[in-house]
């Protein structure tokens, strides 16, 4: 794999696009350059999960960039009746699954374990705890995370 001209694209310059129907809307996520971190390697010699896991982060801090002070981001389910998920900590494990970390509505320790095959998340804003001073950033902190990521 990426011997070719168009696998060696692809690991260079993933294609990602997306349309609003406001042309005022937010800068997204595939509107935006990839970190050199995520270009470091080749996507043809990522596990399905790393490089789903690093698509993730990118998401992630997108939406939380549009925040205001008294939102955290969240997820949603739609299927299970499991709620929502307060989004605490992201991982991967090669080659396939990907975890995320966190709460539900109630406060309780909750963990979603998932295949990439499978991998559909509803990113969802809710208010902060009042208890917090400042919102809780997730996506900042997985961002730093892919940047020191030296592999």
């Amino acid at each position: 794999m990426g011997d070719t001209p168009a696998e060696k694209d692809i690991c260079e310059n993933p294609l990602a696009r997306v349309a609003h129907t406001d042309p005022g809307a937010p800068e997204s996520a595939e509107q935006k350059p990839l970190p050199d971190s995520v270009t470091r390697k080749p996507v043809t010699k990522k596990s399905p999960a790393e490089w789903a896991y690093q698509r993730l982060i990118l998401y992630i801090k997108n939406f939380e960039e549009q925040l205001d002070a008294e939102q955290e981001i969240a997820m949603g389910f739609t299927e299970g009746g499991a709620g929502v998920l307060k989004i605490e900590g992201v991982g991967f494990f090669e080659p396939d699954l990907i975890t995320f970390y966190g709460s539900d509505g109630a406060g309780a320790r909750t963990q979603l374990i998932q295949h990439v095959s499978q991998l559909n998340v509803m990113l969802r804003a809710l208010p902060k705890p009042e208890e917090n001073p400042k919102a809780r950033r997730i996506g900042f902190r997985l961002a730093e995370d892919l940047e020191q990521d030296t592999d």
